[in-house]
């Protein structure tokens, strides 16, 4: 080599070592989970459907001191004067910097429509949120055992799955929950908390089937793996396998169910109010939906204004879970 080329190489030393430090930044591998975190960042209708979201879950975080400060209630301490309703049991108090949605018809309830509004998302995101962690929970557990298993253990729970998912929900909800409200509410004060607790177990049933079938076929991909298939040659238990070698590479699935579960759930709990076997004592959607039913001719507002939060509120989860669904997909390219 000439003097000049060794000049010139080490003229050109460190330029040349930042270069080649500036390319293995920029060609850094990045893990499937980042990656779809930098595609939810830049997807505006993700932004938008979780701004959605947000505020309505502050404002059923903070329904209470919304309502306190001004100076309303959702129960029977916010029902207006009988004698301001004209003889239809109409309210003569229109909407107001302090009651912005008005009140309930006298013979409705007569409460502030807005507390009650808040109350409603409060219940129905608070009710998804928890039917969806027991679910995940269960079904992550139960699809793991049933991809791993075998012979008669596989048998069981295949049978067990397809039982359930054969199940109509609406009808054996419409059946099983007078008897669990029956069996648990035997006073008034306890009937609202056995409304609570028959809705959860309710929709625990019948949703766990789906995501359990999900991790099934995924787990079934997985278990002959090179890593499963030395992690079993190498005497790792059983569990370990199941919670540490398998249950990582089921992250994209399960965020996906999660997602597109909850505004399945925020349907049902609405819906089984609506129809009388859902939440009793409690401020929800549902119940005020089928209050305002008979109403609706009279008083449109007081029908429309849950309807439009349920609607809106259930688009935008939807929304969410389409979001995440595509950016955990490795074929897309949005």
């Amino acid at each position: 080599m000439s003097t000049l080329d060794m000049e010139t190489l080490g003229a050109g030393g460190p330029a040349a070592e930042d270069a080649v430090e500036s390319t293995d930044r920029d060609i850094a591998g990045r893990s499937p989970t980042k990656i779809a975190l930098d595609r939810l960042r830049h997807d505006k209708v993700f932004l938008g459907a979780a701004g959605v979201i947000g505020m309505f879950t502050l404002l059923g975080l903070f329904a209470p001191l919304i309502t306190k400060l001004m100076g309303t209630s959702a129960g029977s301490s916010g029902a207006i004067d009988i004698s301001k309703t004209d003889i239809f049991g109409m309210s003569n108090v229109g909407p107001s910097l302090k009651h912005p949605f008005g009140y309930a018809p006298a013979l409705a309830g007569g409460y502030d429509n807005f507390a009650r509004w808040l109350y409603g998302a409060r219940t129905s995101l608070g009710v998804a949120i928890a039917v969806t962690v027991i679910t995940l929970a269960i079904g992550i557990v139960v699809g793991l055992v049933w991809g791993m298993s075998t012979g008669w253990l596989d048998g069981i729970l295949t049978f067990i799955v397809d039982t359930f998912l054969c199940l109509p929900f609406l009808l054996v909800a419409l059946a099983v929950a007078p008897i669990l409200f029956d069996r648990f509410g035997k006073s008034e004060s306890t009937y609202a908390a056995a409304s609570l607790v028959s809705l959860l177990i309710i929709l625990v049933v019948f949703s766990w089937m789906y995501i359990a079938r999900l991790l099934r076929g995924e787990v079934l991909s997985l278990r002959e793996r090179e890593f499963i298939q030395a992690a079993r040659v190498i005497g790792v238990p059983p569990r370990q396998i199941l919670f540490k070698e398998l249950l990582p590479n089921l992250v994209a699935p399960i965020v996906v169910s999660l997602s597109l579960l909850l505004p399945a759930i925020v349907t049902a709990e609405a819906v089984l109010s609506y129809l009388g076997v859902g939440l009793t004592g409690i401020p929800s959607w549902g119940q005020t939906i089928n209050s305002a039913t008979p109403w609706f001719q009279a008083d449109a507002p007081f029908l429309w204004q849950p309807l439009i939060g349920l609607v809106l509120l259930v688009i935008a989860l939807n929304l969410a879970g389409d979001s995440i669904r595509d950016a955990f997909d490795p074929r897309t390219r949005r």
